[in-house]
């Protein structure tokens, strides 16, 4: 490994920081946007059952809020009722997008940072490139003749182009794999965080009505 960084030239030490950084930030958005942090399956059930007769108490919303980011978009709807019984559905669901609004950015988080390094990632390649064939040319004599140039950095030029290149796509492709892969997953779980307030905001009218 550390022969083939050699032979690509210093253009792939930026390569290296963005293939660190990419697989840090996967790592991360993996972490982060589990299903049981983000929409556990059962919840709505439960918010719904316990709200069944009353609205819960704060003690109760409060660690709701706590429990995931779904729970944190249908506690601010509960929370807004133990603040003001007359809230209207307007301002229910207010609240409550709001909340949709927070959460989804905290979702979204890294993303676009992973899809600028899945751009940007060939480009330093291709620069990388660029690095090589200029060192090619810088090899040969002035009559344009290989064979009086120098082999050794003839050579060198052509591993520092072809190694960045290829390295390039290297960090491109996962990259923005995993952000297409990661962008469904919050499209995803934003539909069922908007269709889980709409169901709470409908049971809390029948319930006040």
């Amino acid at each position: 490994m550390i022969s083939i960084i050699q032979a690509a030239g210093w253009p792939i030490w930026p390569l290296i920081a963005c293939s660190i950084l990419a697989l840090t930030l996967i790592i991360e958005r993996f972490i982060s946007l589990q299903t049981r942090k983000v929409a556990p399956p059962k919840l709505l059930e439960e918010v719904l059952s316990v709200s069944r007769k009353a609205v819960p108490s704060p003690d109760i919303v409060l660690q709701l809020s706590q429990n995931s980011a779904l729970g944190e978009v249908l506690a601010s709807g509960l929370h807004s009722l133990n603040i003001n019984p007359l809230c209207s559905e307007d301002d229910l669901r207010a609240n409550m997008e709001g909340a949709g609004r927070v959460v989804a950015h905290r979702l979204e988080r890294y993303l676009s940072a992973l899809a600028t390094i899945a751009s940007a990632a060939p480009l330093m390649g291709l620069f990388g490139t660029v690095i090589g064939m200029i060192e090619i040319f810088g090899s040969q004599t002035p009559t344009g003749a290989a064979t009086g140039g120098n082999p050794a950095q003839l050579a060198h030029g052509i591993s520092v182009a072809l190694y960045n290149t290829a390295f390039g796509l290297i960090v491109a492709i996962p990259s923005l794999i995993f952000w297409r892969y990661f962008r469904a997953r919050v499209d995803a779980y934003l539909l069922t965080l908007e269709l889980a307030a709409d169901r709470l905001a409908r049971h809390l009218q029948t319930l006040r009505a």
